[in-house]
């Protein structure tokens, strides 16, 4: 009788899951990522809405971990908005201890993992404790040559363009130029909180919501956006892998036809 040979199913880990994804050409080079559903998790729980945001900063390291490994250029995650400070005084000071914890906290994991870290905002009117915090860790991880990590920090999309066009308008009138000053979409540019960030190729948002929330209105106008029921503190990286997946299977025209022929 001729014995069978047993062949050994491989298993995949979830932390190598990324290695099965195409090569780095066909990757996005910045991801944008609306981080919604800590309050609906927590609820779910029957839990005070902070668990919901402390759940998260779990999603927060394992999404930043991931992209790191695959070397994506940028990260950009919307921790907090100008919106936010409508939130009950309680919230709002969880969250700005819990930032403070988790700059204090990463910054060495971000140091070994070569990522930059920079804020992006309306920076001053943050709490100087958490003003401090961050330029530490910006400081901190400054020769990082890896990822860039953004957080978007009492940010508004609309607050940025605001505020853009007002430093050109005050560059114009240091340089005396008050009464011929233009504004081109490069000038609009240079003046952006991140200026030198490439647009995002993909926007995620998490929670199934399907809108942008005032996130990066000038920077996302031709991103792919893939929106998922998953609650943030439920996102890891298979669910990041998934939408790398989907983007990869689209053909970003840019206003333009299609390659294939007869396709518009």
């Amino acid at each position: 009788m001729v014995k069978r040979k047993i062949v050994k199913r491989k298993i995949v880990k979830p932390e190598t899951i990324e290695r099965d994804v195409a090569p780095k050409p066909a990757l996005p080079r910045h991801i944008a990522i609306t981080m919604d559903g800590n309050g609906r998790w927590a609820e779910k729980l029957g839990k005070p809405r902070v668990a919901g945001h402390l759940a998260g900063v779990d999603a927060v390291r394992d999404t930043v971990e991931t992209c790191a490994r695959l070397g994506l250029e940028a990260l950009t995650l919307y921790a907090f908005s100008t919106e936010n400070w409508k939130r009950p005084q309680a919230e709002v000071s969880f969250l700005m201890r819990l930032l403070r914890r988790f700059l204090r906290e990463e910054v060495e994991l971000m140091r070994r993992q070569n990522i930059r870290l920079q804020g992006m905002g309306r920076l001053t009117a943050l709490p100087a404790a958490v003003q401090r915090d961050l330029a530490e860790s910006t400081a901190a991880t400054a020769a990082g040559t890896g990822m860039v990590l953004t957080l978007g920090l009492n940010y508004g999309g609309r607050a940025e363009i605001v505020d853009a066009c007002n430093a050109r308008w005050e560059e114009a009138r240091r340089q005396g130029e008050t009464e011929t000053v233009s504004m081109t979409e490069r000038d609009l540019q240079a003046h952006l909180y991140a200026p030198t960030l490439p647009d995002p190729d993909l926007l995620i948002r998490t929670g199934g919501e399907m809108r942008i929330s005032n996130f990066l209105l000038w920077q996302c106008a031709y991103s792919e956006i893939w929106v998922t029921p998953v609650l943030w503190p439920d996102f890891r990286g298979p669910d990041l892998m998934r939408a790398i997946e989907d983007f990869q299977g689209r053909e970003r025209r840019y206003g333009g036809l299609a390659r294939a022929a007869g396709k518009q």
